[in-house]
């Protein structure tokens, strides 16, 4: 119940909801000469949850200035203590019969709530928003029939409400008591849609039916509404979840455009176009990210996606801005992965195939059964002219995992013939 009682309260004097500033005083316009220091001693106590002592502080300087926002702050901080009956008569002890302290009387229906007297609470909740009009009386008129399971009741009431102006605020409550009170699903989602498609559709309109999508498991409802929220609330969340829907439903196309559009994750970007193969645009991104990190595996990245996406293998600017960039790396970053790809690179175009198999060792060296650096150290000694000694790694690989991979094989077809015909040539 504490827990109820708090967060209407947090509603009540700080949302600023409803019309009051929970603000205490401007030192500027002291009515009394220790105005000031008890305003100290209250808001210390308020501090250090002494709330009866804060109250009582509040109580002296309302009665000394008669400035109803310290009477406010004293009734919050007997509500803190749950001190309901001392709320009700003090605030009857400053209510006229014409209520027209809407923000009185709301405490005392705070109040009347926490201590179950629903019924009274209700009836003078009735009086006020009739006085009100506000918004937020509403929903604590429509809150109150809630507690006392009169569900069509409290709907008939925000309805009402909510064909005045068409208050999104009014409509979050209908949707919620038909989704969760009256179980009427599909009505709620109803509501919601055709206020977004109206009206558009806000933060409280979104987030009300990414609650329900999500906790219907409509993805692509869910996915739709994550999107128009991201229209108007450009956050780093809200972006997260878009690119955790398109992941999973394995829609990098969609992900990719998304991710191209709004700039907000490169580093996911760049695995995205890894994954869908595009390297002509992974590399200029891997090669940015470096430029902005100074991260060698994003330099190494950007050299492996330059030559992928090169159109003519025989390039020689391509090959040495690639070899170039491979080499730092490989000074950097010793990883296997570089030293097999730089050597190779030297060995298939011939460029330096002594230097290419030293590469190639290197690679090795971290991970010496590997299908592939094998292949690599074997296609140089073909290009060196020595078949036997490259078909006898060759027998080797292609009975290993990965052996039956396409260019594995072709070179084994490539060796084999050359060692048939004893040419040790290219």
């Amino acid at each position: 119940m504490y827990k109820v009682l708090f967060s209407l309260v947090m509603l009540i004097f700080f949302s600023g909801c409803f019309g009051v500033s929970p603000q205490v005083i401007n030192p500027s316009e002291k009515v009394f000469e220790e105005e000031d220091i008890l305003i100290m001693m209250a808001l210390r106590a308020e501090q250090v949850k002494s709330y009866e002592a804060a109250s009582s502080a509040f109580n002296e300087l309302y009665e000394h200035s008669s400035k109803k926002e310290y009477l406010y702050r004293s009734l919050q901080n007997d509500l803190h203590q749950k001190k309901f009956e001392r709320v009700i008569k003090r605030v009857d002890e400053e209510l006229d019969e014409s209520f027209d302290d809407f923000y009185l009387v709301r405490i005392k229906i705070l109040a009347l709530i926490n201590m179950s007297k629903l019924e009274e609470a209700k009836e003078i909740a009735l009086i006020l928003v009739d006085k009100s009009q506000n918004i937020n009386d509403y929903i604590l008129v429509s809150d109150i029939y809630v507690k006392l399971s009169k569900y069509d009741t409290a709907l008939k009431y925000l309805e009402g409400a909510y064909a005045k102006d068409y208050n999104e605020k009014i409509l979050d409550k209908i949707a919620i008591i038909l989704y969760v009170n009256l179980e009427r699903k599909k009505d709620a989602i109803a509501h919601l849609e055709t206020h977004a498609k109206v009206h558009g559709c806000s933060k409280i309109i979104c987030t009300r039916l990414i609650s329900i999508y999500s906790n219907e498991n409509d993805i692509d409802a869910l996915l739709r509404v994550y999107l128009k929220l991201y229209e108007i609330d450009k956050s780093e969340q809200v972006a997260q979840k878009i690119v955790q829907i398109y992941g999973y439903t394995k829609d990098y196309i969609n992900l990719i455009a998304f991710l191209e559009e709004n700039q907000n994750d490169d580093r996911l970007l760049l695995q995205m176009y890894t994954q869908v193969k595009n390297y002509a645009k992974a590399a200029p991104l891997a090669q940015k990210l470096y430029d902005k990190t100074a991260e060698i595996s994003y330099l190494g990245q950007s050299a492996i996606f330059e030559y992928e996406a090169s159109k003519d293998k025989e390039d020689k600017n391509m090959h040495k801005s690639v070899i170039e960039k491979l080499k730092q790396v490989v000074q950097i970053e010793p990883k296997a992965l570089y030293f097999n790809y730089l050597g190779y690179l030297l060995i298939d175009h011939s460029i330096d195939v002594k230097a290419g198999l030293g590469y190639i060792e290197k690679a090795l060296q971290e991970q010496p059964d590997s299908v592939f650096y094998l292949d690599s150290k074997a296609w140089g000694f073909y290009k060196l002219g020595e078949c036997k000694k490259a078909f006898k790694i060759m027998k080797r690989i292609v009975k290993m995992d990965g052996g039956d991979e396409k260019e594995v094989q072709d070179h084994y077809k490539t060796i084999k013939r050359c060692l048939k015909t004893k040419k040790g040539k290219n």
